[in-house]
């Protein structure tokens, strides 16, 4: 049975509770949609591949959804794995009708909350006590003009390859260098279709060693890293152990642009072997950092 009609479902079922609290005591306010009910109805019609394949797409665009809503929601591979776990047994008391539909949405949700909680312990804190509609922590996508210009970065003398760390679920950034002939490549939590984009969480993504001759990261990888920098159950350690590996990974020579910048972190590097320089940008409240990997 043709999978189309299932993931339409699956986006508006998404879409039906698209902002809702889910951390309020009452769960009743996640349902499923008319629409969704209709489709259980055909569920036993998909085969294994058809549905370990939707399994997997109810998965990745919840993972949308939750960062949609907040941005410094981090889930590792782990959590992914539990995710796809609760989707899979979703699936499986659909087809097998153990309980009522009522039920089962009921089960789901709770399991969706706990899962969320027990990976981002600080969305409790935040969400207990606000409204049953949350706004989302405002996350945007920039033009590759402005984010070159925020960068300070010279195409005219990039060294390549590049890599854009948290280049979006477009990756504009990306094409617009490999538009100028430039080699790059972006990460980032999305489900992509094209090579240069790949799919990964930045704290374990493989960088390499001595591979890049530029990394640049708007708003993504040092916004983070502040973020939990200030939070009490914040993943700050890997964060550390991150940006130096971001660092080892660059050519002699090679540059890591970011904004906004880290001095609580920058002022350990060793300044024989990088060159820090800081610039402030017009119109906003923070700096950028660019350090240079000296030939020693």
């Amino acid at each position: 049975m043709p999978t189309d009609r299932f993931t339409e479902n699956i986006d508006k079922q998404i879409g039906f509770n698209q902002g809702k609290n889910i951390f309020l005591d009452n769960l009743e306010i996640f349902q499923f949609a008319n629409e969704t009910v209709k489709a259980i109805s055909n569920i036993d019609k998909l085969t294994p591949h058809s549905k370990e394949y939707l399994i997997d797409y109810a998965k990745d665009k919840a993972i949308e959804e939750f960062c949609r809503v907040n941005q410094y929601y981090s889930f590792d591979l782990k959590a992914i794995n539990n995710l796809r776990q609760i989707y899979s047994n979703l699936f499986e008391a659909l087809q097998t009708r153990a309980y009522s539909i009522d039920n089962i949405s009921k089960e789901h949700y709770e399991k969706l909350k706990f899962w969320l909680k027990e990976n981002n312990p600080f969305a409790e804190k935040l969400y207990k006590d606000d409204n049953e509609k949350i706004s989302p922590v405002v996350c945007s996508e920039y033009t590759p003009k402005l984010q070159l210009k925020i960068l300070q970065v010279d195409i005219k003398h990039l060294l390549q390859p590049v890599l854009d760390i948290g280049c979006g679920i477009n990756g504009y950034l990306v094409d617009y260098f490999r538009n100028q002939k430039i080699e790059a490549y972006g990460i980032d939590r999305f489900k992509f279709s094209t090579s240069n984009l790949i799919t990964s969480d930045w704290l374990e993504y493989d960088y390499g060693t001595d591979k890049w001759g530029t990394v640049v990261s708007n708003l993504g990888f040092s916004n983070h890293f502040n973020h939990h920098n200030l939070r009490e159950d914040g993943n700050y350690i890997e964060y550390a152990k991150t940006y130096m590996n971001i660092l080892n990974s660059l050519k002699i020579g090679g540059s890591f642009h970011y904004a906004p910048d880290l001095p609580f972190i920058e002022k350990y590097l060793d300044n024989k072997q990088y060159d820090l320089k800081k610039y402030e940008i017009e119109g906003y409240d923070f700096k950028t950092t660019i350090i240079k990997k000296s030939n020693l």
